[in-house]
């Protein structure tokens, strides 16, 4: 059974904004996502795995970001989610910053994302 430790899902984080730096972000999240994942995005968008894949493939890439007060809660046995501030920057726009909620569960011995919301600050 994958190890669901903080350095685990903050490794999963990490790779998932660096694709979304290099604006791969709808293959990573197609492989990471269980087909039932859903994304709860700061516009109020709630969108499912194919829908995720669809807008991140192709879309702009980040420049840079910064994850920072990560947390790790523990669910169940197989469960865990990791909670978080993040600030990315794109172009000449203002930067994102939101407060990040990725929740795993682990699907045939790998952790999988199951739920991830924003909540803008």
């Amino acid at each position: 059974m994958a190890d669901l430790t903080l350095d685990r899902l903050l490794n999963l984080e990490h790779q998932g904004w660096d694709a979304l730096c290099r604006s791969t972000g709808g293959a990573f999240y197609g492989d990471l996502m269980t087909p039932a994942a859903l994304m709860v995005l700061v516009d109020g968008s709630v969108l499912d795995r194919d829908a995720v894949v669809a807008s991140l493939d192709g879309a702009p890439p980040w420049d840079s970001y910064d994850l920072h007060d990560v947390r790790r809660v523990g669910l169940v046995d197989g469960a865990a989610a990791l909670v978080y501030r993040a600030r990315a920057v794109r172009g000449d726009d203002p930067p994102f910053v939101a407060l990040m909620a990725s929740t795993y569960v682990v699907v045939d011995g790998e952790p999988r994302l199951a739920l991830y919301q924003q909540t803008t600050l």
